[in-house]
């Protein structure tokens, strides 16, 4: 279990999914520049934040809710969490599994309860992302990691969750299966170890770098480094006195 002041950001999961060097510049470096993509981010989520907590009918949406992970040592925002009512013949969802066990254990395990107002519900995670679904794992797995904090914080098991994309304007489900799970945890461990480590990953240029608001900062598209330069300075200087043997 990870203390208070070790907690890292979960939205550095999406970071060293997308770009180790990327996350490392922008979490041990703390560097960060913004561009067109990046301000459209912020002022969604900002906008999502903005908005009033509400209940229609059996779904209670809370906004810009803080959540917390021990185990993978990780804290954050989460821009939407839906909590959805559960009926009385429904206290244990279809989607987690039955087992023997008394009637409290089987109550936290499939729902919680919420103050000042009545029923059980359970919790989802709603991400909330500019663009449009991406061809990596960086949003299902920041995702995941914000369905696993729910999960300490209330005793739950949660099967799914959701990423809306202000391009399409559309939700997608994810589902955090045993896969994603272990992803997510072995993402957060590597998280932890590079920011221990202080350790900067070198540039490696790809078609997503002309999107990144650091590009300037990391330089990808440099192929010299510093060591290859002072040893071409050296053999010239080498070439231009030569030795008398």
């Amino acid at each position: 279990m990870y203390a208070e002041d070790d907690l890292l950001p979960i939205s550095g999961l999406q970071h060293l999914a997308f770009c180790p060097r990327q996350c490392a510049l922008i979490h041990i470096e703390r560097l960060w520049e913004e561009n067109r993509l990046t301000a459209e981010g912020r002022v969604l989520h900002e906008r999502v934040h903005s908005d009033e907590n509400e209940t229609r009918n059996d779904v209670r949406i809370v906004r810009g809710l803080r959540i917390v992970s021990r185990r993978l040592g990780l804290s954050g925002i989460a821009d939407v969490v839906e909590f959805h009512r559960l009926s009385d013949d429904r206290l244990t969802p279809n989607h987690v599994p039955r087992q023997e066990s008394s009637a409290t254990e089987s109550d936290a395990r499939s729902g919680c309860r919420l103050p000042d107002i009545s029923g059980t519900w359970l919790p989802y995670p709603v991400e909330y992302k500019r663009g449009r679904p991406k061809k990596d794992d960086s949003d299902t797995v920041q995702l995941c990691a914000q369905a696993i904090c729910l999960e300490e914080a209330f005793g739950v098991t949660i099967d799914r969750g959701m990423l809306f994309y202000g391009q399409t304007r559309r939700r997608v489900s994810v589902a955090f299966d045993q896969n994603l799970r272990a992803r997510t945890t072995e993402m957060a461990m590597k998280f932890h170890k590079l920011v221990e480590e202080a350790r900067i990953p070198a540039a490696k240029y790809s078609r997503a770098c002309k999107n990144c608001s650091l590009l300037a900062d990391c330089q990808p598209n440099s192929r010299k480094s510093a060591a290859n330069y002072l040893a071409r300075m050296l053999a010239d200087l080498c070439d231009d006195n030569p030795r008398d043997d």
